[in-house]
């Protein structure tokens, strides 16, 4: 073969290269905007993305990175900031939301917007739980669990036994020397959500359940390849343990009850079991499952990592220590001789804490996101969003605008002093009907944890400068590796 023969093959093969990437450039706008007709010219700015992978690969890599926001960032820089963009995320055709007045539009129009989340999340989380049901199904089984669960008289009774089991896992640690901090506040919180639904459990028990639902949990946001060694097929089988674990607890507890065996506590399950709407009509074991696991989330897994970071957080800034110890010390003040213990009114009059836990919230922003799915074409912010689409209410952008909070990367729980932020935008819970049911109960976890931790010990990190992870949630690779050392408490008098 001559020279100028292998100069025409190469030439032939680079070029058909060329073509093959800009057909493969092209194919989700074949796939997916060009069959809109004229209504693709009215979509919003952005970019699907080669087929399959979308923008997943610049999200995963940007999340993997120590600058998570370059994802978005690197978005708004080239097409402006409109607060909404067209992408592909989780292998459909996908708009972004950004700004306040888009997302509370969106997390509020029922009517225009229903449940968006990837197939290979409901299947962890549960076709029957919050966030895979009707708008009809889901206002009645938020109706029949928010008294179990965030009422008045549940939470009353929820602070004894956490405070409980807060003072005792405290005092334990501070004898432990070097810990995994967070590592630790995911077993407590776990522990304390596993009691309140079921009551109580042998501590073997509760680590193995705490095991499967961390396997769990890290598959949501994984990749859906169900192959031996992806996260998203360990969690697959960690489901399939915890509903076995969960039915075997129930089928117990009618066993008990057909036998007359009643428990001196009634739990959140027995208040599962029994609750029924006003057509008679009860919940089925599959809904049971699914509405636990969900407050699974709630209740433990933002809780414990809410309660990590405002720890950490303040140890950094002694002034806002500081200002937050002194509340506390002023309730033990305030309380009169005879009381033993917190109660929910002491709690709910914590408003520095609250600061602290709402200024923790939104830097943290333990839930970058939120799907909801088009049920209609809509006009959104002048673009329209086509049927089917999927919406990716963004958090983190709302919550790190520096136009909404002024140097937003800084933790500074007294800009809430006398600062009620606009609809839209402080998402920590979401917003709308389907506003996290369990958001009462992981606050009031964290206050009661964090009330304790304030009055009678410090934290110490070994290694300060830990580089963090950002999947599935924010975290210190080490899992914040630390001391926690009891401190001299005589400025008020000890809680007995």
């Amino acid at each position: 073969m001559d020279l100028g023969s292998s100069w025409v093959i190469l030439i032939c093969v680079v070029g058909a290269l060329v073509a093959l990437k800009r057909v493969l450039q092209r194919a989700n706008w074949w796939l997916y905007e060009a069959k809109l007709g004229e209504l693709q010219y009215a979509l919003p700015p952005g970019d699907l993305g080669w087929p399959f992978i979308g923008n997943m690969w610049s999200f995963l890599k940007a999340f993997k990175s120590t600058d998570p926001d370059s994802f978005m960032r690197s978005i708004t820089t080239r097409y402006g900031r409109c607060g909404i963009y067209k992408g592909f995320m989780f292998g459909k055709p996908s708009v972004f939301v950004t700004s306040p007045e888009a997302c509370r539009r969106v997390l509020n129009d029922d009517e225009a917007f229903q449940p968006g989340w990837p197939k290979s999340t409901m299947e962890l989380i549960g076709n029957k739980s919050f966030i895979g049901i009707s708008y009809e199904e889901h206002k009645r089984l938020r109706r029949l669990t928010a008294a179990p669960v965030n009422g008045h008289e549940a939470l009353s009774v929820y602070v004894n036994y956490i405070e409980e089991i807060v003072i005792s896992a405290l005092e334990k640690w501070s004898t432990m020397g070097e810990i995994e901090f967070l590592t630790q506040l995911r077993k407590l919180t776990f522990r304390i959500i596993m009691y309140i639904f079921l009551g109580s459990e042998s501590e073997p028990v509760m680590e193995a359940l705490e095991r499967e639902y961390t396997a769990l949990n890290y598959g949501v946001r994984a990749m859906a390849v169900n192959l031996p060694g992806f996260a998203y097929h360990k969690a697959l089988k960690a489901r399939k343990n915890l509903v076995a674990a969960l039915q075997s607890a129930i089928d117990e507890r009618r066993k008990q009850r057909k036998e007359n065996i009643s428990s001196k506590k009634k739990d959140m399950m027995d208040a599962l079991i029994d609750v029924q709407d006003e057509n008679g009509r009860k919940l089925d074991d599959e809904e049971i499952i699914d509405v636990l696991l969900m407050y699974l989330n709630a209740g433990h897994e933002s809780s414990g990592h809410t309660a990590m970071w405002a720890a950490v957080f303040l140890e950094r800034h002694p002034e806002f220590l500081k200002r937050a110890k002194e509340e506390q010390e002023e309730i033990i003040r305030r309380r009169p001789p005879t009381q033993k213990g917190l109660t929910l009114k002491e709690i709910r009059e914590m408003n520095y804490l609250s600061n602290v836990i709402d200024e923790t919230l939104r830097l943290v922003t333990f839930s970058l996101t939120v799907f909801r799915e088009a049920k209609v074409d809509v006009k959104l912010n002048g673009y329209i969003i086509p049927k089917g689409w999927k919406v990716l209410v963004w958090f983190r952008s709302v919550h790190l605008d520096p136009e909404i909070y002024p140097n937003p990367t800084e933790f500074n729980p007294s800009r809430w002093d006398n600062f009620t932020p606009k609809a839209g935008s402080f998402l920590p819970f979401g917003a709308g009907s389907r506003l996290c049911p369990g958001n009462d109960l992981a606050k009031l976890e964290i206050s009661i944890f964090l009330h304790h931790f304030l009055l009678n010990y410090e934290l110490e990190r070994l290694n300060p400068e830990c580089s963090l992870m950002y999947l599935p949630h924010s975290r210190p690779k080490d899992n914040c590796v630390a001391k926690v050392k009891k401190i001299p408490y005589s400025t008020v008098k000890k809680q007995e």
